[in-house]
């Protein structure tokens, strides 16, 4: 396994040229949100983000926001290091945790939960390549990372407790 480091190395040397295949295949903005995706799935949405681990201290005061994702999610489980799966819990976490900060902040004027699902149903509608390319971007920065991590696809997944 990779250590924090050499995952962080990887992942500025691999945005680039992600993003170079994906504007030349598809335009130039696609291979930016590509590149970008890349960079933030590596260094901010890492697989090891159920661990004390750099890509957590990224997120200064508000790594708190994954404290309930570190004490749910196993290290090197499906749910974290699956390909895919990782991804869209990752995700979808965020997500959720985003619409329920809105719901307790509703009474201090911020948008409600169900104004902002308006909104982002809008712009997946509206951009459906753009969030496809930023999604493959933060996919493919998790493929590397397990690669990296030399077993991207275990035969079985680990079964040990989390901490």
């Amino acid at each position: 396994m990779s250590s924090g480091q050499d995952h962080d190395k990887a992942t500025m040397l691999w945005a680039m040229p992600f993003g170079l295949v994906i504007g030349i295949l598809l335009d130039f903005q696609f291979g930016i949100i590509g590149s970008f995706a890349f960079a933030f799935g590596g260094l901010w949405l890492s697989p090891d983000l159920d661990t004390h681990c750099r890509a957590l201290k990224r997120w200064g005061i508000l790594k708190i926001v994954w404290w309930p994702y570190r004490q749910v999610i196993r290290h090197r489980s499906i749910l974290s290091h699956g390909p895919l799966i990782g991804t869209s819990v990752r995700i979808i976490y965020l997500l959720i945790f985003t619409f329920l900060t809105l719901f307790v902040l509703q009474p201090f004027g911020f948008p409600t939960p169900f104004l902002a699902l308006k909104i982002f149903n809008a712009q997946v509608s509206t951009y459906p390549l753009h969030i496809f390319i930023f999604i493959l971007g933060l996919e493919a920065s998790v493929w590397l990372h397990l690669i990296k991590d030399g077993d991207p696809l275990p035969l079985q997944w680990p079964q040990s407790k989390h901490k």
